[in-house]
């Protein structure tokens, strides 16, 4: 199935070559969980702060759980600190 990663900030050093911009097309198989795609992405999981599917938030206890679906957007940014 084919799902989109966008990946932002930093975080976008970890996509594919195919990638275009901050976002790429990635061919997973059924059943995949948010924690495949990233761990497939060799991302450090301390660096997915926020992480959403389809634009509602994943929380860190669900990301081993959480199955994708052909066409699911998967969206990730790190953590950010500001003034």
């Amino acid at each position: 199935m084919l799902i989109r990663v966008k990946l932002y900030a930093m975080l976008a050093d970890y996509l594919p070559a195919s990638a275009v911009k901050n976002e790429a097309d990635m061919e997973v198989a059924d059943g995949t969980v948010v924690k495949q795609v990233l761990s497939s992405l060799q991302m450090p999981m301390e660096q997915c702060h926020l992480v959403l599917v389809n634009g509602v938030f994943v929380a860190p206890s669900e990301r081993d759980t959480r199955t994708l679906a052909d066409g699911d957007a998967l969206a990730v940014w790190p953590p950010v600190a500001g003034g």
